[in-house]
């Protein structure tokens, strides 16, 4: 996939803003329906947030490092490579969504809970949206990050922004449908 980086910059933008605006309507539901859960081994809609949150504190420094260091400036393009477009795809949101299994870290099952998960979650786009601003000014395929799984993977920056945000929408799409189950439960 071959793009220019002020395009792929300005979709994930907006796909921030969008998934800024769901969790801050988040805000507005009682506890009780944000620690809801289908079953045991399901994640609440807060589960689901800190699930985020816990990926945001490993890729957000990480990406703030590449973008301060980086000495390669913007080519005005991006191409994705296939393991950048095999990651992107693996997390993003389908309506049929495949189950994965989570890293124990980044598991929060049973986790305790509150609204701080939120105020976290949006602190976290606010920082990815300054991030994206930054990212104007370098090379999107040769500024590199590492990844969670394993710091010998390198990811480029304009895929590490994809994964990061494509997995943010999926798992806010996976609280809303949560919030929807809660509210008709407890009808």
């Amino acid at each position: 996939m071959v793009s220019t980086s002020k395009k792929i910059l300005q979709d994930l933008l907006e796909l921030t803003r969008e998934n800024l605006n769901a969790v801050e309507s988040l805000k507005n539901q009682p506890i009780r329906l944000l620690n809801w859960k289908q079953d045991t081994t399901s994640w609440s809609v807060l589960e689901c947030i800190e699930h985020l949150n816990r990926f945001g504190d490993f890729y957000i420094p990480e990406m703030t490092t590449k973008i301060e260091t980086s000495v390669h400036k913007s080519s005005g393009v991006f191409k994705s490579n296939w393991l950048g477009k095999y990651f992107s795809k693996s997390v993003s949101y389908q309506e049929k969504l495949n189950k994965m299994k989570t890293f124990k870290p980044m598991n929060p099952l049973n986790s305790t809970l509150d609204i701080q998960t939120l105020e976290k979650f949006i602190d976290h786009q606010h920082q990815i949206i300054e991030l994206l601003d930054k990212s104007k000014h370098v090379d999107l395929d040769k500024t590199k990050t590492t990844i969670t799984i394993s710091k010998l993977i390198k990811l480029r920056l304009g895929d590490t922004f994809r994964v990061v945000i494509y997995h943010n929408e999926r798992h806010i799409k996976q609280a809303e449908k949560t919030l929807k189950m809660a509210k008709m439960s407890t009808k």
